[in-house]
């Protein structure tokens, strides 16, 4: 059986990624939900919306994944997961929540470490210098340049 996947986010964040994570992977929807921490709303009242998320997945365990470690939707998840049938990690990025889809099957300590891989190796700076951003170089009179 797969494990649960939680996200949990200042809104839109959580349903966004969601989203983008059920337009990759449409097969994984009952695996995977998402809680919007809306603003203004009190920590318990938040914290009410979050059980009732995760009791939704139906999971036997449970990664969650928060967006920024210290704020609400951290803190209100820090007080869902109990470390034995669910985890936390904050931070969560397109390509953490992908990774962690894609291993939905293993362990549950195995699925936390390729999310936080995944999240990592995610995240890097992207040369502008492709041959599709360079100016085409003029050959002279006649020559056909249409190869790149």
């Amino acid at each position: 059986m797969n494990n649960g996947i939680l996200i949990i986010a200042h809104a839109p964040l959580a349903s966004a990624l969601c989203q983008a994570v059920l337009h990759v992977f449409p097969d994984c929807r009952a695996d995977v939900a998402a809680f919007d921490v809306e603003p203004g709303v009190a920590p318990e009242v938040s914290l009410v919306g979050a059980r009732r998320a995760l009791s939704q997945i139906g999971a036997p365990q449970t990664l969650v994944l928060a967006d920024v470690f210290g704020a609400t939707p951290c803190n209100v998840a820090q007080k869902l997961v109990d470390g034995l049938t669910s985890r936390l990690v904050a931070g969560v990025n397109l390509p953490m929540l992908l990774r962690a889809v894609t291993y939905r099957h293993e362990s549950l300590d195995t699925l936390v470490t390729r999310a936080i891989v995944g999240g990592t190796q995610g995240v890097m700076q992207v040369a502008i210098t492709a041959p599709q951003n360079q100016a085409r170089k003029h050959h002279g009179q006649g020559h056909d340049d249409n190869q790149q």
